[in-house]
Parts: C-alpha cells; sequence; structure tokens
C-alpha cells in the first residue's frame, strides 16, 4: 500500500528516501515525534514549505463562543480547540548567504529516518548550493519520553570541498498568531471543499506576550490565551561546537526569539549545534513561574550531558518494547507497519499524565485536539494490558470531568453524570447535538474501560478509592434516561430513546442496540462495584455513601434495569436491527455507489443519509465484539452478514472492528483486508486525511485486532480466554499482556498455542477453547490447536438483501440516492420513470 522506494520496509525504523513537497502533510504527521504531553510534526527544520507548522501541548488550548444558527436550550455554547504552541524546531542554515530551501535546492542526498528503537527522528542529506559547494547536514529531533517537557535538536553542518562563510539561525516563532515567516496575521485560507473533521479557524489574536527575555544563549517566550487563560513558557539553550571561528548574537521580541551563529567554516570542519527546549503549560500558573520550570528543565538536561537524553531514551523505549512489541514473523512490511501504529500509541498517551489522550494524540490539529470516546474503547485495552499506569492515568482524567459530566446531566434533566462527546476542558464542545450529545454511550463506554482496567490489573483500590464515582454517576443517569413499558406478556421492559449510537450516519433514534447493550453493561457493573465494596472496603464504601449520597436500593434498581433492558431483535430477519426503526428504512447500495462520492459525510446532506440503513463505522458489531459473551456464535454470523455490505468505512474506527468479527465468525481472507486497510491508514494516507494528523484510535484498534482479532483473546467476566484465528500465511503472531502482576508472552502458530509467564508476578489461570490451564511463573504451556477456527470465503453481500422481508412482510430494497430529470409518477405502487406516460389525475 506504500511506495516502497520512497519507503522501504525496515521493521524497526520508517525511512524516507526523497522529499515530496506535493505529499508534506502526510510525512509531517508520519515523522512527528512526541510523548502525550508535547508533540512536533515532522516539519523541516528550516521551517518552510509545511502544510501545518505544528508544535502541540496536549490540553493547550482556546475557547470560543459557538455560534448556533438557531439556538436552543443546552446547546454546547463554548468550543474549544487545540492551539499551536511557540514553534522552536527552526534551525535555518544559510552558506555564502544562500538559504538551504526545499523549493529550489539541489539535493544530492536525501534521507529522513524515524527509528522506533530510539525514539529520534534523524535526516541526513547533501546540499549542492548554487556556487557548486557540497554540504552534509545531519539533523536529530527528540521529544523525551523520560523528561516530559524536555526536546533535544541536534543539527551538524560540514562544507565539504571549500572554505565558505555559514550562518545558522535557531528561532522560537509564535506561528498561532503569525504567518509562515512571522510578521503579520495568518491569512487563513480556506482549503477546497468542506470537512468537519478539521480544526475551527480562529481569527482574534490568540497568545497574549507576557514575559520574555534572552540570557546569554538562552532565550525565554511565555504567553497567555486570550479566552480560555490558559498560560504556557518556552526557552531553549544553545550548545555550539566547532573548530570553525564563529560568532553569535541574539534578538528577542514578544513573539520570536533568534539566536544566529556565523561561522567562518573550514573545508571538512564540522558545526555541530545543539538545542535544547523546554515546554510549560498551566490552567492559570503565572507565566513567570513556568519560565522558571522551564530554566529547571534546561539547568538538569545540561548538567547531565545530551547524550545522557539519548540514553534515557533509549533505556525508555527498550522498557516499551519488551512491554508492547507484536510481533508478526515472515512479514517485515506488516511488522513495520505494526511498531510504527504501536510507536504512535506511545507519542500519544505516554506522558499525558492525567490529561486526556486526543484523537490526533500531539501530531496534529485535526479534531481540534479534543477527547472522544475513541480512547476508552480503542486506546485503553491496550494501555491497560501493555503499560497499565498510562491507563489508569487516562481514567483519573475522567474522575476530574466528573463535576463538569454532573453539570452536563443535571442541564440535559437527568441524574448522576453525562460525559461529553468531545471535549477538551470537560465541557461539551459539539456545536451538532444529533451526533454529539446524544451520543450518551459515551457514558457506558467509559464504565467499560474501567471495568478492563480493574479486570486486567486488579487494582480494585483506584477503584474503590475514586473511580466508583465514575460507576455511579454514570448508572444513575440511564435509570433517569430510561423508561419502563409494560409489555403484551406481562413482562414489564426497560427502554432509552432519543440516542445515537456509535453509527453516526444514523441518529436520534430509540433502543440503539450499541447503546443499551453497554448501558445495561454499566448498570450491572455499578452495582456488582458497590455490593463488593460494601463488604470489602467498608470504610471506602462509607465514603462513597457519603460523598454521593448513596442509597443500596439503588443497586437493586441497577439491576432491574438492566435485566429488562430490551434488546431489539426482528426474527423475520434472523438479526439484532441496529435500533428500534433501521429496518423501516431503505438499504443504501454501497456497491454501486461512485468512489468519487465517498465519504457519505462530504457529498450529502445529513438527512439524505439518515433515511437510509448505512453506516459511518461498525455499531452491532462493535457491541458483539464487546459484550460478546451475550451472544450466540449464531447471532454474531447473522448480524455480521447483515451488516458489512452496509457499513462504509468513512470512519478509521470501523474497520479493526469489522477485522475482529469477521475472524472471529470464520471470514479469515476479509479480518485481513480490514487489518491491513486499519493497519496502512496513515501510512499510506487511505482517508486522505492523514495530514490532519494521527488516527490515533485506529492504532489502538490495530493492536485489538491483532491480539483479540488474531489472537483470539476476550477477558469477559474477569476471565482470561483465548480463541485464535492466525491468518493462513503467518508463521507465528507473537505478543505481550500483563494480567495482574504478571507479563505473558503468547505465542500463536498453526498447530500451537504457546504461554510462557515472566519470573515474577503470580500463577495466571485462563482458557483455550473451553479447556482451563493454569501457567505458573517462569513456566510455559504448549497448547495444541486442532485449527484456526471456521473457515469462510468471500465476503458478505448486498445479494443477501434480495427477497428480504421486514416483520411486516415488506421487502427491502436497494438503492443509490440519485437526481432525476423527469417527475416520477406513483401508479400501482411502482414509480414510472417515462416522462411520456399518461398521468392519472
Amino acid at each position: 500500500m506504500m511506495d516502497r522506494d520512497r519507503f522501504p520496509v525496515d521493521p524497526w525504523r520508517l525511512t524516507e528516501r526523497w522529499f515530496d513537497i506535493d505529499t508534506t502533510g502526510v510525512s509531517e504527521t508520519l515523522f512527528t515525534v512526541g510523548n502525550g504531553y508535547l508533540g512536533l510534526r515532522g516539519n523541516q527544520p528550516e521551517g518552510r514549505f509545511a502544510h501545518e507548522h505544528g508544535t502541540f501541548i496536549n490540553g493547550f488550548h482556546e475557547t470560543f463562543p459557538i455560534r448556533h444558527a438557531e439556538q436552543a436550550y443546552g446547546f454546547a455554547e463554548v468550543g474549544q480547540t487545540i492551539i499551536n504552541a511557540p514553534d522552536a524546531q527552526v534551525m535555518r542554515v544559510y552558506v555564502d548567504d544562500e538559504p538551504l530551501s526545499f523549493d529550489v535546492a539541489d539535493l544530492l542526498e536525501y534521507e529522513r529516518t524515524l527509528d522506533m528503537r530510539d525514539g529520534v527522528l534523524r535526516r541526513d542529506l547533501l546540499w549542492r548550493t548554487p556556487s557548486g559547494k557540497q554540504v552534509r547536514i545531519a539533523y536529530e529531533r527528540m521529544v523525551s519520553f523520560e523528561e516530559k517537557h524536555l526536546a533535544v535538536m541536534n543539527l551538524e553542518v560540514t562544507v565539504l570541498n571549500a572554505d565558505a562563510p555559514v550562518a545558522i539561525s535557531c528561532q522560537i516563532i509564535n506561528r498561532q498568531d503569525g504567518e509562515d515567516v512571522y510578521g503579520g496575521r495568518p491569512s487563513h485560507k480556506a482549503k477546497a471543499g468542506f470537512d468537519p473533521r478539521k480544526i475551527e479557524k480562529l481569527h482574534e489574536r490568540v497568545l497574549q506576550p507576557r514575559e520574555h527575555w534572552q540570557e546569554g544563549e538562552r532565550s525565554a517566550l511565555s504567553y497567555q490565551a486570550t479566552e480560555s487563560g490558559m498560560t504556557m513558557a518556552v526557552a531553549a539553550d544553545h550548545l555550539i561546537v566547532t573548530d570553525n571561528e564563529f560568532t553569535m548574537r541574539s534578538l528577542i521580541q514578544p513573539d520570536i526569539a533568534k539566536n544566529m551563529y556565523r561561522v567562518q567554516a573550514e573545508a571538512g570542519v564540522p558545526i555541530r549545534l545543539t538545542k535544547l527546549v523546554s515546554y510549560h503549560s498551566s490552567r492559570g500558573v503565572p507565566t513567570a513561574e513556568l519560565i522558571d520550570r522551564c530554566r529547571r528543565t534546561l539547568d538538569r538536561a545540561r548538567s547531565e550531558g545530551v547524550s545522557v537524553q539519548f540514553e534515557k531514551q533509549r533505556r525508555w523505549l527498550d522498557g516499551f518494547w519488551e512491554r508492547s512489541d507484536v510481533r508478526i514473523a515472515g512479514h517485515d512490511d506488516i511488522q513495520q507497519a505494526t511498531r510504527w501504529c504501536l510507536f504512535q500509541l506511545a507519542q500519544a498517551a505516554a506522558r499525558a499524565d492525567g490529561l486526556g489522550v486526543p484523537a490526533k494524540g500531539v501530531s496534529g490539529s485535526g479534531y481540534s485536539g479534543h477527547y472522544f470516546w475513541d480512547t476508552e474503547i480503542y486506546v485503553l485495552p491496550f494501555l491497560a494490558y501493555t503499560t497499565p499506569q498510562w491507563a489508569r492515568n487516562a481514567l483519573r482524567m475522567r474522575v476530574h470531568m466528573l463535576p463538569a459530566a454532573r453539570r452536563r446531566a443535571f442541564q440535559l434533566n437527568e441524574v448522576g453524570a453525562l460525559f461529553p462527546w468531545r471535549t477538551i476542558n470537560g465541557e461539551e464542545a459539539s456545536a451538532y447535538y444529533a451526533a454529539g450529545t446524544a451520543q450518551y454511550h459515551i457514558n457506558a463506554d467509559v464504565s467499560f474501560a474501567l471495568a478492563k482496567y480493574v479486570r486486567a490489573t486488579g487494582d480494585v483500590d483506584f477503584l474503590y478509592r475514586e473511580a466508583v464515582d465514575i460507576a455511579v454517576e454514570t448508572a444513575r443517569l440511564w435509570t433517569t434516561l430510561g423508561f419502563w413499558r409494560d409489555e403484551k406478556d406481562g413482562e414489564d421492559s426497560f427502554h432509552i430513546h432519543g440516542v445515537t449510537g456509535p453509527d453516526e450516519y444514523t441518529t436520534v433514534v430509540n433502543d440503539n442496540l450499541f447503546t443499551n447493550v453497554m448501558a445495561r453493561f454499566n448498570l450491572r457493573f455499578a452495582a456488582r462495584t458497590v455490593r463488593e465494596m460494601e463488604f470489602e472496603a467498608p470504610e471506602e464504601y462509607r465514603l462513597m455513601s457519603d460523598r454521593l449520597g448513596f442509597d443500596p436500593e439503588e443497586a437493586d434498581a441497577w439491576e432491574k434495569a438492566a435485566e429488562a433492558m430490551h434488546i431489539p431483535y426482528s426474527p423475520s430477519l434472523g438479526i439484532h436491527p441496529q435500533d428500534e426503526v433501521f429496518l423501516d428504512r431503505e438499504v443504501w447500495d454501497l456497491e454501486n455507489t461512485p468512489d468519487e462520492q465517498r465519504p457519505l459525510l462530504l457529498h450529502f446532506h445529513p438527512l439524505v443519509i439518515y433515511r437510509y440503513q448505512v453506516l459511518k463505522q461498525a455499531d452491532v458489531v462493535l457491541a458483539l465484539f464487546l459484550q460478546g459473551n451475550h451472544f450466540t456464535d449464531e447471532e454474531k454470523l447473522a448480524d455480521f452478514e447483515y451488516y458489512d455490505p452496509l457499513t462504509t468505512g468513512d470512519s478509521t474506527l470501523s474497520g479493526v472492528v469489522q477485522s475482529i468479527l469477521a475472524a472471529e465468525v470464520g471470514y479469515q481472507e476479509l479480518a485481513l483486508h480490514y487489518f491491513l486497510d486499519s493497519l496502512f491508514v496513515d501510512l499510506a494516507d487511505l482517508h486522505q486525511n492523514a495530514a490532519d494528523g494521527v488516527h490515533v484510535a485506529s492504532a489502538g484498534g490495530v493492536w485489538t485486532s491483532l491480539v483479540s482479532g488474531f489472537g483470539g483473546m476476550r477477558d469477559h467476566y474477569g476471565a482470561l480466554t483465548f480463541d485464535p484465528r492466525l491468518p493462513a500465511d503467518w508463521p507465528e503472531l507473537s505478543y505481550p499482556i500483563t494480567w495482574h502482576d504478571t507479563r505473558l508472552r503468547i505465542r500463536l502458530r498453526a498447530t500451537e498455542m504457546i504461554v510462557t509467564a515472566n519470573e515474577d508476578g503470580s500463577p495466571v489461570s485462563f482458557s483455550v477453547r473451553g479447556v482451563s490451564y493454569t501457567v505458573a511463573p517462569g513456566d510455559e504451556i504448549v497448547v495444541p490447536l486442532a485449527s484456526q477456527g471456521p473457515v469462510r470465503p468471500g465476503r458478505p453481500s448486498l445479494r443477501m438483501f434480495a427477497d428480504a422481508r421486514r416483520e411486516d412482510g415488506t421487502l427491502l430494497s436497494v438503492s443509490v440516492p440519485t437526481l432525476t430529470s423527469a417527475i416520477p409518477v406513483v401508479a400501482g405502487g411502482a414509480v414510472d420513470d417515462d416522462p411520456e406516460a399518461p398521468v392519472d389525475a
């Protein structure tokens, strides 16, 4: 899927062999370096010709009023968007006063590499200047995982075949309020076409300058965001080593800092310049304090030495890969892409440290830097099973959001808490309620992630001390959002109306299956948690009861609602409808929809889409995976075959889930197809929007596809089980997981599964296809496998809808919305498009 001449296969590195100015946006994303707090896009250090000059700090945002065309009570009122922190990446090179500029430079050699073993971006090039001088330029960039607030850049310039005057201009530029080269207001030129996935543009000044100063070769700038009041500071040290003669001068202004080195370079004598940069931010700490924090970070880095920072980075990543590396034997191209995805998860979450994990991490401004339910469902499983502390940090962000979530629930006339669909500061930032606020399933998603973390780690201390508030408050909301209905058979049922599920092509419906199934889980989890607390942690139970005003009878009500939860089912079609009226709609003929009309959200009004059975992303199928223990094998197969031909894949969240279910029900080749699409969604820019940043949730889903799809791992009810589905041409799939305090290494081959436990930890019990095993610390168990599950050829097709009838006996029809040049005449239950046909008046 990639141009392998430009991006060669290497299991541990992503390398670019030539520069292409037309695809800078994608390459900037692919070569981002970050640590979850700070992200530096893969911009060239010369600071020119970028798709998006990007320096992003997780959570550092501006707010703005949302202007609704028609306002209504409870609409989100204040938007939030990530803002560009001052750019400290710029290190411009001039030889004979000629700048290195990639649009005209004669590059004899070029190679840029992101090494995922040591987390360093390197670029090496040989530049022939207009006067014929050959200049070797080597560059390194690193954002430290160990030192959260530190970035390191090394630049080495050597004129090979002549003496020459060389100048290096190191800069910090406030690009948020300036142009490419600072000096005026940004133009905010709109790109062709409409795309709701892109960042909002702010037209007023965002960063208000505060303190700025220069001390020797150290520069510092600081700002406060105009509306949000957030503060940030950036400081940079410069260390030059060369045997050439040089002078240095500096310039400091509110929106730019320059440190200019003028060198009389002798042929073959290198100039090495190191730039240490520190960023600190806050919700309101004075900028003078943040500058002091930058000072301390830089002082510590200088005293330890630059080389030590690179050594610490390598040791940190050695530990990460030991906990996280998934190995695919015999397929170096898949291995490379898999490691790139896992590395992106580290770059998005490792040092979020109680902040959320944005949909694009810190790699771009797409989706405005917002946190979604993506984190809980797609990213947190990877965190929980590889580095539990990161999962705990991400869940603590939700704990901190509870006050805002309570206010939002009250605003929507519910009790408990309602987490926002998209946010940075905890307040709902979605202006379109139908596909935003109406996604109440976010509550169940957060509780589900909490339960998964506790199951994987056994960390009941975190659950009982503070996270129980999430379980209780989210469960409370379902009891007022839902309602009871008397059924004809005398059994009462519990319903939830007016919601939107994960599929954003179907909005504000009654009894969305995903929402009901996940709400049922949420209610049961909350009831079980508080009852266990009462006996296992009575003091924490008392504190929780006092803190939340908890009544024990609430747990009884939760269980009753869960047991009576209405789960839609169609006996005539033998499937679970996505919602109560989903089957009343006609079927969108995706097989005959032109590629130029995809994705649908960019070519059709929402009302057109809402009238059809068509999915942006897997909805019922996601429920089948997350709550698979509540569905039979036959139900999973029938549901998958029905919904797969209706799913557009317009969302990158969809392919990974379809891959997992396809593998489980036997569509093995289709499972691999969906997996590869998800694996290369950014690397091959399959959705044409990788320039906006990494699809972090899809990267998390890649891990889940490998471990839960092909690896067959499940943890329903807290029991660890496996039912593998190894692709036919994969010799071996190997991955580690951490279960409580024991790390397991799972090796899967066609005829056996090998489970090894590390020497530290406790015995782990698990089952493989219903047979129970226990592996002791330091031991290994070999489980023979008769097969890799059922195998079904091809893929489900819209042909299955032929002669399909609803409960009322009406036929399903399949069509594509089109414009007609004639007035259709309806007669006898059919549409006659013949304009010459007589009209029966």
